[in-house]
């Protein structure tokens, strides 16, 4: 048996935040949480990793992104996302071909991710085989979990990033065979949108899907411009969301990045069918797409979660994806008073972490039975004030002010994955302490 010890903050529901000042997470040997303690046993006589004073998080899960686009973080920040695209996007990612560049790159974003406190994360890599095997085992390496996909393309990709529509359903057989060495690491099945897969290849891609029961990834209603391009390619389609379904590809627990122009029609179809929301504020005003409706969608009663959509994302950071979405749902409900009310810190936690997690198969928060997904922060660090906060209130400051040097510990799969020593402004040294390794 193990204990972690320090002020625990966890979001069981979208309403609900629940904090324990003092508190401890019993833990099995496997990493398995057992129990939430309001307090720390005094006879215990196993292994106790001993963050008093610091906060106690769950870990964020970073529900769309794209591993090629890393080197291009902050880059074409003034272009709409078709534009953005041609510029910069599908050029780096043609660089992926090259086996020793993706392992560079893949290696220190999986660094990142964990360094951040994101340990599960549904990605898109790029349309090459073995770069994506290369990306499944640097994610695995650094503790990161969760879905991968190799990208298929086979029109409107440009010089050197299409395949033909046959090298597509080929490569994506051999990738699902080389998927399966990993253990925490798994596939899923990923058109890149709409306009870059011919109706041979998303038919393929649906039998493929269905064959091995395997989930989907793809892009909705992102920008006004990409929705009228798939009304033009597929002119028998009244809304975006039938060029999926048409090809079995619509179904429970596919993932869609965006939403931001889906109307109730479409709003609809998504909670009929139990597809995910993966709403990426950060990305989506980067590019001048728009904002989603995300409260709507929570209020029908959609699953949505977070994503920093890297590279049109400017950060990695699953703090900063939780308090863009609130900062995006004020700006919603500040320029037309008929939008409902804006996201609350709760509210953007639980988004960025429980919801996220839930697609994984996990509990409410630090449910007993999961495998911890956690990260510690020590916000001693932060400037003093004159009064004593609150948890709720440690929260919302840690959120909105911390960055990876905050962060001094990251458990994945009930695993220790990562530790990092803080200095607070009195220069007291604090450290995770693991004793009585029993």
């Amino acid at each position: 048996m193990k204990l972690l010890k320090g002020n625990i903050i966890h979001a069981p529901t979208l309403e609900k935040l629940e904090t324990i000042e003092n508190g401890a997470l019993l833990l099995e040997d496997d990493g398995t949480i057992r129990e939430v303690l309001h307090a720390a046993p005094q006879d215990f006589d196993g292994r106790v990793y001993d963050c008093s004073g610091q906060l106690i998080m769950q870990s964020f899960a970073d529900m769309h992104l794209h591993a090629p686009q890393f080197p291009n973080v902050g880059m074409g920040m003034d272009l709409p996302l078709l534009d953005w695209l041609k510029t910069y996007t599908f050029p780096v990612e043609a660089k992926f071909a090259d086996l020793d560049y993706a392992r560079h790159i893949y290696r220190r974003l999986a660094h990142d991710l964990i360094a951040n406190g994101t340990t599960r994360v549904c990605m898109f890599s790029s349309l090459h085989t073995d770069a994506t095997l290369v990306l499944m085992e640097e994610l695995e390496n650094a503790g990161v979990t969760g879905f991968v996909g190799k990208v298929n393309m086979d029109r409107n990709g440009g010089e050197n990033l299409e395949e033909t529509t046959e090298e597509s359903i080929r490569e994506t057989r051999r990738w699902l065979e080389g998927c399966r060495r990993f253990r925490f690491v798994r596939p899923i099945i990923t058109p890149r949108f709409t306009p870059a897969c011919t109706d041979e290849l998303m038919t393929a891609l649906g039998k493929i899907a269905a064959e091995q029961n395997l989930c989907v990834q793809s892009h909705l209603s992102e920008n006004l411009d990409e929705i009228a391009w798939v009304r033009s390619l597929h002119p028998d389609c009244a809304q975006y969301w039938e060029s999926y379904d048409k090809f079995g590809l619509w179904k429970s627990h596919t993932v869609m990045a965006h939403c931001i122009h889906s109307d109730e029609r479409e709003r609809t179809a998504i909670r009929e069918a139990g597809v995910v929301v993966a709403h990426c504020p950060d990305s989506n005003i980067n590019l001048c797409s728009g904002i989603a409706p995300v409260r709507e969608m929570l209020n029908e009663g959609i699953h949505v979660t977070l994503g920093t959509d890297i590279a049109a994302g400017s950060s990695l950071a699953g703090s900063r994806m939780v308090t863009m979405s609130i900062q995006a749902s004020k700006v919603r409900s500040f320029t037309d008073p008929a939008h409902p009310a804006f996201l609350t810190v709760p509210e953007a936690y639980y988004l960025g972490t429980t919801s996220g997690h839930r697609y994984f198969g996990a509990g409410s928060g630090f449910t007993p039975g999961d495998r911890l997904h956690a990260v510690v922060v020590d916000d001693r660090s932060f400037t003093e004030t004159p009064w004593a906060l609150s948890l709720p209130e440690r929260l919302e400051r840690a959120l909105y002010t911390m960055n990876a040097a905050n962060i001094t510990a990251v458990w994945s799969e009930g695993r220790l994955v990562h530790t990092h020593e803080a200095k607070s402004v009195r220069e007291h040294r604090t450290r995770i302490v693991a004793r009585g390794a029993k």
